[in-house]
């Protein structure tokens, strides 16, 4: 099972959270910081691809990708019992978005913060983001999305070599942590394209 700090990208193939009615967590306990060293094979996403400075204009970008998807006639449609639909995965967006801007502020304000653990499949049920207005996560996402661009877009100088962990012995630099949390809203808009 996964540990409450797996709170990495999981595979579109092993997602499988929402209503509990629908189908079982099938949590995945793969560490997906291998992303920082090797080009992911399933959305090509290579973390050394782009200049750090640019993490807040890729998600503006991103942001206004979901904002596509959220309008489609498909948006509630699982693909599989056990993959999440496109609105499952913006409201996980919107929710990684938060997360690590909280993650970020930690890590420029605190010296070498151990970041508070996130379940993410809990978080998935008990916000029963299946039940979620794609209308309105469409504006919570983007809100989300300008804060967090906003922070990077501060980041600066020595800042990016500051140090942070999770509670699972990882651990990043502000730069590092940027191009992990990228890696994760890049591949959720190919997991529904």
């Amino acid at each position: 099972p996964a540990s409450p700090e797996d709170d990495d990208k999981r595979s579109s193939s092993a997602r499988g959270c929402g209503s509990v009615a629908r189908v079982s967590i099938v949590p995945d306990g793969k560490d997906w910081t291998w992303v920082l060293r090797q080009r992911c094979s399933e959305c090509g996403f290579d973390s050394a691809d782009f200049p750090r400075e640019q993490i807040g204009a890729m998600v503006r970008a991103n942001v206004a990708r979901w904002q596509e998807v959220l309008k489609r006639p498909d948006v509630r449609d699982r693909p599989t019992p056990g993959t999440w639909s496109p609105l499952e995965y913006a409201c996980h967006v919107r929710d990684v978005f938060v997360r690590y801007d909280e993650r970020l502020h930690l890590m420029l304000t605190t010296d070498d913060p151990l970041f508070p653990n996130w379940d993410q499949d809990v978080t998935a049920i008990e916000s029963r983001y299946d039940q979620q207005q794609p209308d309105v996560i469409a504006t919570e996402l983007a809100a989300a999305g300008e804060v967090v661009a906003t922070s990077f877009d501060a980041v600066s100088g020595v800042q990016w070599r500051r140090p942070g962990r999770r509670s699972d012995g990882a651990s990043f630099t502000v730069e590092s942590l940027g191009r992990y949390f990228a890696h994760d809203w890049i591949h959720h808009i190919w997991d529904v394209s």
